[in-house]
Formats: C-alpha cells, structure tokens, sequence
C-alpha cells in the first residue's frame, strides 16, 4: 500500500532514513524544499519479467529500486526528474491489472499497483506535482521477451543463435537479421547509435534524407518516434 507523509518533521525523518537504507553506498536524497508526496511497492514491467521495486515519489523527482529487505535496504537506486515525466493510463488485460505507463525521454516502463484503490492514489500524487510541459518526444516501452516467440518483423523463430533484441525506437522484438541497423535517437542518447528495426532503419534513412524546415516550411516530427499521451482519469 502507498504510504504518504503529513509533516514536516516527519517527511525530514523519513528521508533522513531513507538515505541510510540504500547499499552499498549512502544515497543523498535531502534537499531544501523536497517532499517525499508517498512510496511503496510496485511492480515494474521488465524486459524478461515482472518485479517488485520500491518507489519514492518525491515533488521534483521519482526513485526506485529494487528491495534488500522489506521496508528498510534497498539497492540501485534510479533517480527520473519529474519535469521529464509524463504518465499514460493503461486497461486492465487477463494478465495484468491496475497499470499505467510511466514515460520519459530515456525509457518507458509499465508499474501496476495491488489494488485499484492503491493505483488511484499513486495517480493523484503524480498529478499533485507533474508539471506541464511542452509536447516532446518520450521513449517507447519495450514488448517484453515473453510476448514474442517470433521476430515481430519478420516473423523467424528465435532460437539460441538467433536472438532477442529490441528495438529502441519502437520498443519492438526482432531477431539478428532485422536489427542490424544503428541510429542516433536524439531523445533516448544524442551521443551513441542504438540498435533500430529494419523499419525504424529506413524511416531515419528516409527523414534524414529529406530538406529540413526553413521559414517557410516547418519540421516534421520523425515518424518512428511517437508522443506519450498525457494521463487522462
């Protein structure tokens, strides 16, 4: 269940605690004018699996890790500013139920809750402190391993010299053959080429082969990359 503070000096106590219960090293965590808004448990969508991570939603930023020991040590810490956040609200399936989609420009994941009542309050203390911004590109999520027995382009059997790879463009599964092409995704990492589909290949082939925008004709967006909606409840 999601535990939220309602004081000062106990939100200074909880953070206080906080930074002593990450291992191997301690994690600064206080700050003038940060607020830890709740935390708990939640299950986050993995490439292979489903695990259970804590979550820290902070006023300016959102951390999670995974668990040592329940409620006191937790390891690898991972630190998402909220100004790069948006969420999505995602349908219960047969499998998993109370999800939604947490997006940023780097990666974008799938967390559900234990309950509907428990996502409920997850979503309004997202919404207390995400802010508004400008429409911007987000990161797809990936298509777990599991969802695919077969490359999801070119339909080949994976086996053990053909394997899984995923593309960082559209989050897709595709095999040796379909992702042997590299592009820079301006959002995900200015710097390094990340493995792309065939068909993310040659639409940046085919954008980056166009005039770009002047006075009078504007930019168009990439059509790989593809905006995350805003939550709507």
């Amino acid at each position: 269940m999601m535990e939220t503070l309602v004081s000062d000096d106990h939100n200074r106590r909880r953070i206080g605690e906080l930074e002593k219960s990450f291992r191997p090293s301690r994690l600064q965590l206080s700050r003038d004018g940060r607020f830890l808004k709740g935390e708990g448990p939640l299950m986050k969508q993995g490439r292979k699996k489903r695990e259970q991570k804590m979550f820290f939603l902070f006023n300016d930023i959102l951390v999670y890790s995974s668990i040592i020991m329940n409620n006191r040590w937790y390891k690898n810490p991972k630190i998402i500013p909220l100004k790069d956040v948006k969420l999505n609200d995602m349908e219960d399936s047969d499998e998993v139920k109370h999800q939604w989609l947490i997006c940023t420009p780097r990666k974008s994941f799938h967390v559900s809750a234990s309950s509907g009542e428990e996502k409920r309050a997850w979503i309004e203390n997202f919404k207390a402190v995400l802010q508004d911004q400008p429409d911007r590109l987000f990161a797809k999520s990936w298509i777990p391993d599991c969802a695919a027995e077969k490359c999801m382009r070119c339909l080949a059997t994976f086996t053990a010299t053909n394997r899984r790879h995923h593309c960082r463009k559209c989050g897709f599964v595709v095999c040796n053959t379909c992702s042997k092409g590299r592009a820079l995704i301006q959002h995900i990492n200015p710097n390094k080429p990340l493995r792309v589909c065939k068909v993310c290949n040659k639409t940046e082939g085919d954008e980056n082969a166009r005039p770009r925008g002047d006075s009078n004709h504007s930019e168009k967006t990439p059509s790989g990359d593809e905006h995350c909606p805003v939550l709507q409840l």
